[in-house]
């Protein structure tokens, strides 16, 4: 199958995709065009097996925000159309609203068969959202709130499937190194630092939490933390409530170090107001440590409350609290948390099983 990936992704996007296409590679020829986001970026690049990246130029050579790439978005898709015209795609799979409105460009007249899988805008794209929902020939969600959500905006149920993020299991497990810690329990926090991050939340509620330590990875290089907004704030956070001595920011950790970062807490804590594909909470799961996520999203779908992990309300520090002491103090609850997440992971969020699922999308899809 030849295999036609558009988007104009960023941080963990491009990876879920890189990765999502490198196992789709083994077995098919797939390319991935995106807007040159870069000057080092090469026109063309082999990046696994099956797999080539082309970047396409339009517009600067650097990230954008997506209501930046607007205005370019016809020149990447006069390029797709040339392209594909020269060697047609089997399938289609657009991600973003950027990313489909450059793949119907590009395919028009062709026959092919295009799916898309959108992420959760600010609400000023919700028209063109909804428009490029039902246009496709199928959509890909990422978690049954997802799949909710297409639904709210007029997409028949039948034209939805849910394929969520997926997790290297070769990298994130239970054995392995660990990174160095002191005598105290510690509580790891892997996100953003922003509000809608809920570092806040974990911080308040550590103040419920006497001797437990706190370790925050996440936001801008450790270099960059002085002079970061985010961090100036729960820094000051930190200080009023008196916590300075327990908790450890340590800004963005490079991808070799966190399942280490992971093995190393007693917990794994992630709080968001929303979480698309709860990338965080399936990444400790597969590393055997017990989860405390917030009830939002695909966390309502990856971890089974009380089997794989711990769910809580968003925002709710105190609540937080109480289900991290509980949590704490129980060893043989925490224990089976751990392994029973870590099956979690390993039988359903595998490259392997989510390059299947995709497949089985891409071969299903019907032009009506």
């Amino acid at each position: 199958m030849n295999i036609a990936i558009v988007a104009s992704p960023t941080g963990n996007q491009r990876r879920h995709i890189l990765a999502a296409a490198r196992e789709l590679g083994r077995e098919h020829r797939v390319t991935v065009y995106s807007r040159r986001a870069s000057d080092e970026a090469k026109p063309k690049a082999r990046v696994a097996h099956g797999v080539t990246v082309e970047h396409i130029d339009a517009g600067p050579a650097r990230d954008l925000p997506a209501g930046e790439v607007a205005p370019f978005i016809r020149d990447v898709g006069a390029y797709l159309m040339r392209r594909w015209a020269q060697d047609r795609p089997d399938v289609i799979h657009a991600y973003s609203w950027t990313g489909g409105l450059a793949a119907v460009a590009g395919a028009e007249g062709l026959g092919v068969p295009v799916t898309q899988t959108l992420r959760r805008d600010d609400g000023e794209h919700l028209r063109l959202e909804r428009a490029l929902a039902r246009r496709a020939n199928a959509v890909i969600a990422s978690c049954g709130d997802e799949e909710s959500n297409l639904i709210r905006l007029g997409v028949p149920r039948d034209h939805i499937s849910v394929v969520p993020s997926g997790v290297d299991i070769t990298r994130f497990h239970r054995h392995g190194a660990v990174a160095a810690r002191g005598a105290r329990q510690r509580l790891l926090h892997v996100g953003a630092l922003t509000a809608g991050g809920g570092a806040p939340t974990i911080i308040q509620a550590l103040a419920g939490l006497p001797d437990i330590e706190l370790v925050l990875a996440g936001g801008p290089e450790e270099a960059d933390l002085a002079g970061d907004r985010d961090a100036k704030r729960l820094r000051a956070l930190i200080e009023q409530l008196g916590l300075g001595d327990r908790v450890t920011v340590l800004g963005q950790v490079p991808r070799t170090h966190v399942p280490r970062l992971m093995r190393s807490a007693d917990a794994v804590v992630t709080l968001p107001r929303e979480a698309p594909n709860g990338i965080v909470a399936l990444e400790a799961m597969a590393c055997g440590v017990p989860v405390v996520a917030s009830a939002v999203g695909a966390h309502l779908d990856s971890v089974v409350d009380g089997v794989t992990g711990l769910l809580v309300p968003p925002g709710r520090p105190a609540r937080t609290a109480t289900v991290v002491r509980e949590l704490l103090a129980d060893r043989t609850l925490r224990t089976a948390l751990g392994y029973a997440g870590a099956d979690r992971v390993r039988s359903r969020y595998s490259w392997e099983r989510i390059g299947q699922e995709l497949v089985r999308v891409y071969t299903d899809v019907k032009i009506p």
